[in-house]
């Protein structure tokens, strides 16, 4: 991946993409890397986002397991719940018990869920052309990553906006004091008095990025069409 990031520096995800399609003959895979990127100057407002979540077996992508996707979309700034979807994912592997306790997610549970080989097309044609929402980008970018290269012999890119990055930003211009624990998608939540929704299901984790998004997003870019025409999505970019 060190590679790919020295080429999105240098050129840009889609030039990236463009490559990556000429490689590929994996079907998924082109038909996720035919659909362009947003270009980094077009409006945040215009931007269509899917805000994606996935719970795993552990953080390790080499070692561990997707056991939940869930996604929702963002069209205009708006959370369009109509778009929620939740899919457990079948696994070969014993879920521990801690794992268990943390995502609620039983082996007899996983059993019953969609394969990884079903589950990949059906999230890659959802992401087409958009912008990844998460909190962490890391997980959700190591664990596709390590999927598609498993899958399609090729690396998974996509333009992505972290939560937890945008936060840290906004902290650091202020020469805020603060901890690791205070940049977690839940307690940001807290500082911006929203809900309180039960952690560690993979579509309410989406939903709650989401929100924490426009909240940050309402923030940053003060109410008025001269600061919205400026709110480029280059900047909210990871």
């Amino acid at each position: 991946m060190s590679f790919l990031i020295k080429l999105y520096s240098l050129f840009g995800r889609n030039f990236v993409r463009q490559r990556l399609l000429t490689k590929t003959n994996a079907s998924a895979m082109r038909l996720f890397l035919s659909e362009p990127f947003p270009q980094n100057k077009k409006s945040i407002y215009d931007v269509d986002i899917v805000s994606l979540d996935l719970e795993t077996t552990g953080l390790d992508p080499t070692k561990d397991n997707i056991i939940s996707i869930g996604l929702v979309k963002i069209e205009s700034l708006e959370i369009k719940l109509a778009t929620c979807w939740h899919q457990i994912i079948k696994t070969k592997e014993y879920i521990s018990e801690q794992s268990v306790v943390i995502h609620q997610i039983t082996d007899d549970k996983a059993k019953t869920g969609m394969s990884i080989e079903q589950a990949i097309p059906l999230l890659l044609e959802q992401l087409a052309g958009k912008v990844m929402l998460v909190h962490n980008a890391n997980i959700e970018q190591g664990f596709l990553n390590k999927i598609c290269q498993a899958l399609y012999d090729c690396d998974f890119v996509i333009p992505i906006i972290d939560t937890q990055v945008l936060a840290k930003r906004s902290l650091d211009r202020r020469n805020a004091v603060y901890q690791s624990n205070d940049l977690r998608l839940f307690n940001l939540r807290r500082k911006f008095k929203m809900p309180h929704y039960k952690a560690h299901n993979a579509l309410m984790d989406a939903i709650a990025t989401a929100e924490l998004f426009l909240a940050i997003v309402n923030e940053i870019v003060p109410n008025s069409s001269e600061s919205k025409s400026r709110a480029r999505l280059g900047n909210f970019l990871t």
